[in-house]
Order: C-alpha cells, then sequence, then structure tokens
C-alpha cells in the first residue's frame, strides 16, 4: 500500500452534500439551525439536572447523561460544518479537517453503540436482579463500564481511519456527501481499498450487530421476567422504565441498517445520505423527549432545579 507522500496532491475535499437550489437550501439552513440549537440545549439540560438532582444520582441517570454527552459531542463534529458551508455556498474542507471530522465521527457513533447496549444491561439487572442492582451497579463498575465504551470506540476505530488516510489521493477530490463518510472517501483514493474496506465492513459489522445482539438477549430476559408479573398495572409500570431505551435502540440500529442497504442505481435521491443526516441529527434531538421531558421523575427534578437556581438568585439579589 502506498503511503501519503508526494503521490498524494490532494490538499481539501470538495463535500457535494445536497444539491439543492438555493431557496431550499436556506430552508434547510433553518431547520438544522434550530433542531441543533434545541438538541444542544435539550441535551445538555439533561446533564445539568442529572448532575445537580440527588434524586437522579443513580445508574441509570449517570449513564443517560453520557448518551447526551455523546449527543451533543456527534451532532457538532457534523452539523456546524454543514450549516457554513450552507450559508457560505463553499463546500471544502481541508485535508486534515476531513481526517478529524472523520474520526470523531465514528468515535461517537461506535461509543454510543456500546453505551446503548450497557443502558439495555442496566435494565436487565433493575427488572430481573432488583435485589441485587445495588451491589451490582456500582458506582466505580459504571464508571469502568464508561470508560470500556470509549476505549472500545477508539480501538474500533483509529486503525481504519489512519489507513484511510494514509491512502493516495490524487485524481478527484469530490466526496459525494455532506461530511467525510469512509465509503466516498475509499472511491477516490489511487490505491486498492479492498482490504481497508474489508477491515472496515468486518469491524463495523461486528460491533454493531454484537452490541444489537446483546441488547436483544437482556431485553428477552426483561421481557421474560415482565409476562411473569401477574398484574397487568405492574407490568405497564415495569416495561415503561425500558420503553425510552428501547425505542432509541430500535431508532439508532434501524437507521444502520438502513444505511447498509445500498440504494438502487437507477434511484433519482441518494437515500443513503438522507437516511445518514436524519441519523445524524435526528437521534440527538428526540433523546432528551424520549428519555427525559416524557418521565416524570426527571420533570419533577428539573422543576427543583429551576426553583432552586430561582431562590439562589433571589438570595443572591
Amino acid at each position: 500500500m502506498l503511503a501519503r507522500g508526494n503521490v498524494t496532491s490532494v490538499t481539501e475535499f470538495i463535500l457535494l452534500g445536497m444539491p439543492l437550489a438555493y431557496h431550499f437550501q436556506i430552508i434547510l439552513f433553518v431547520v438544522l439551525s434550530l433542531c441543533y440549537a434545541i438538541t444542544i440545549v435539550g441535551n445538555a439540560t439533561i446533564i445539568v439536572v442529572s448532575l445537580t438532582d440527588a434524586h437522579l444520582h443513580t445508574p441509570m441517570y449517570f449513564f443517560l447523561s453520557n448518551l447526551a454527552l455523546l449527543d451533543i459531542s456527534f451532532i457538532s463534529a457534523i452539523v456546524p460544518k454543514v450549516l457554513f458551508n450552507l450559508i457560505s455556498g463553499s463546500k471544502t474542507i481541508s485535508f486534515h479537517g476531513c481526517l478529524a471530522q472523520s474520526y470523531i465521527y465514528f468515535l461517537l457513533g461506535t461509543t454510543e453503540f456500546l453505551l446503548l447496549a450497557i443502558m439495555s444491561f442496566d435494565r436487565y439487572v433493575a427488572i430481573c436482579q432488583p435485589l441485587h442492582y445495588g451491589s451490582v451497579m456500582r458506582p466505580k463498575l459504571c464508571l469502568k463500564l464508561i470508560f470500556c465504551c470509549w476505549i472500545g470506540g477508539f480501538l474500533d476505530t483509529i486503525v481504519q481511519t489512519i489507513l484511510t488516510f494514509r491512502l493516495p489521493f490524487c485524481d478527484s477530490n469530490v466526496i459525494n456527501h455532506y461530511f467525510c463518510d469512509v465509503a466516498p472517501l475509499l472511491k477516490l483514493a489511487c490505491d486498492d481499498t479492498y482490504l481497508i474496506g474489508m477491515l472496515d465492513f468486518i469491524l463495523a459489522s461486528s460491533l454493531v450487530l454484537g452490541s444489537l445482539f446483546f441488547s436483544l438477549i437482556s431485553y428477552g430476559f426483561i421481557i421474560s421476567a415482565i409476562v411473569k408479573i401477574s398484574s397487568t398495572a405492574g407490568q405497564k409500570k415495569t416495561f415503561s422504565t425500558c420503553a425510552s431505551h428501547l425505542t432509541v435502540v430500535f431508532i439508532v440500529y434501524g437507521s444502520c441498517i438502513f444505511m447498509c442497504i445500498r440504494p438502487s442505481k437507477n434511484s433519482k435521491v441518494d437515500s443513503t445520505k438522507i437516511v445518514a443526516l436524519l441519523n445524524s441529527i435526528l437521534t440527538p434531538f428526540l433523546n432528551p423527549f424520549i428519555y427525559s421531558f416524557r418521565n416524570k421523575t426527571f420533570k419533577e427534578a428539573l422543576k427543583r432545579t429551576v426553583k432552586n437556581r430561582n431562590q439562589f438568585h433571589n438570595q443572591k439579589g
């Protein structure tokens, strides 16, 4: 394989994005800006309330606040550059900027898959082993699990990212996407990319399918435990504790699996880019509403946080 050197003449890439008329670009800019702002505020609220309210100092909200941090970082890796390109008309991104964006995107995405699997395990222990929940999900274990998620994301993405950007890019620099995705980048390389493509496919599919299988196994035990509950009210109450997480699992994995299915060659619209954009924005945007703002415990904690802050400002004033 040729290393990146004198044969690499490409110093920047052009992100083709979605070819839209100017007025549609303005509409898209406004919509994305609103979604981005709401996502940042919503997820930041989860983090602040989870940290400041003692009633939420539990493993579930610890993992949820980490998911919120991931969502803020994930959407920030993509959307600001998309917004800048839309408003400025520029579609370029530097070689090293493309490298950073690609790595951060896949690092955060991979870490989120692992975190969702850990959250499934947390719900399994809470529902299937309630008497042992406190002794199993101790703070030290929760910290170790989060650390393992980040290490797993780092190890899963670092090798193929380095190999991809050491390829010689000496011809076209137009990326048929709105961000620096690996698949369209490999198409621009002047060298053989078969091994890198296979490595990327094996690592990605192993992690996605492995974490999905782990989550499904956890929910298999959870559903079995819920069915054994005698009262219907008890079943609904128990299932409500994991329904939000199960919804997010379906959204995240469903969109990821759909992106793995190539659209028809005769299709006039690249559905993969549309789904990728929705996945980058929709999941971080919906998570605060799915997990927290419809949750009675969180809403009460939010009210306490706002009330305490108002009292503090009144005393200070």
